[in-house]
């Protein structure tokens, strides 16, 4: 038996259903999810009956024709997530203009609270005489707080799941910058009011001047990650060595090499957080890690600078 309708691959195989009665010939327009071996025309059921051969490509909802590739269970023509970018799992595209733009909002607004936060902490240490004294006689209140920022800090860089959801997220953020500020006024009830002004000064103005030129330059400081690290640890080991090396001159040094590596680090990690042109960038859901980095880079300048007015005036 032969039927009005015979092409394609399909036809008569056993099992395929006869078309109606008037089918269209060869030249009606072809349905919207036609594919390479579906039958032509608009009456066809879209299903396909027992039976039936799928063609090669599948059944594309988007019509495309090409290489297919699965996304949440549908599959996608060319053009398609690739599997390449991890940001766009969650349907992020880090060149769009107005999402990176979000996204240095929202560092740059955690980073202020941050700094706020510290900045009370020192303000309250180093000008109030009578908790500059009750902090300094106890100990054991900086080794609490030293164990709880090391903790913090090493849940939020090692634990991406943490980081990324919120309320969690800002709430371990909030329990490092409460440790970190309370070490860091500690730190600074040592030094004389005035010398801890300077050095409050003096790093806004760097940080400031580091930030804008890295927003600015057309060097790409996100190749340097390697340099940094080898860097670190020879300031690492130097740090060492000065602990037990008290000599003034070992001792600037020491703090000098410190703060030219984190101000090097605020620009690396400043052109992180930016994307766009540079090689490496930050996804737009790590802005807790963005902000983690470069309130961590700011505190380090200062601590550096601090140590330099100190040992300078000592």
């Amino acid at each position: 038996m032969s039927y009005p309708y015979n092409q394609g691959p399909y036809s008569g195989q056993p099992g395929y259903p006869p078309p109606p009665q008037g089918y269209p010939q060869p030249g009606y327009p072809q349905p919207g999810f036609a594919q390479p071996g579906y039958p032509q025309g608009g009456s066809y059921p879209s299903a396909p009956q027992p039976g039936f051969q799928p063609p090669p490509y599948g059944n594309d909802p988007y019509g495309n024709q090409g290489e297919t590739l699965p996304f949440n269970n549908i599959t996608h023509g060319y053009g398609a997530y690739t599997g390449d970018d991890p940001e766009e799992v969650k349907g992020f595209d880090f060149t769009d203009q107005s999402i990176r733009r979000g996204f240095i909002r929202k560092v740059y607004s955690i980073l202020m609270v941050q700094l706020l936060i510290t900045m009370g902490f020192i303000a309250l240490f180093c000008y109030h005489d009578a908790t500059k004294r009750f902090v300094q006689s106890t100990p054991s209140l900086f080794i609490v707080a030293l164990v709880v920022m090391i903790v913090a800090m090493i849940t939020l860089a090692c634990c991406g799941e943490v980081r990324r959801k919120a309320p969690i997220n800002y709430i371990m953020l909030f329990i490092f910058t409460i440790a970190e500020g309370f070490l860091l006024g500690v730190s600074a009830s040592t030094y004389k009011r005035d010398e801890v002004l300077m050095a409050v000064g003096i790093t806004a103005a760097v940080c400031l001047a580091l930030t804008l030129f890295a927003f600015q330059t057309k060097y790409d400081f996100t190749m340097m990650g390697g340099i940094l690290l080898v860097a670190t640890i020879i300031l690492l080991v130097f740090g060492i060595v000065a602990i037990f090396v008290h000599n003034k001159i070992v001792q600037l040094v020491y703090a000098s090499l410190g703060a030219l590596i984190f101000s090097i680090y605020l620009i690396y990690d400043t052109q992180m957080m930016m994307g766009g042109k540079h090689k490496y960038s930050i996804s737009p859901e790590e802005y807790v890690f963005a902000a983690l980095n470069l309130y961590l880079d700011i505190i380090n300048i200062f601590m550096y600078i601090l140590a330099i007015i100190g040992h300078s005036r000592d």
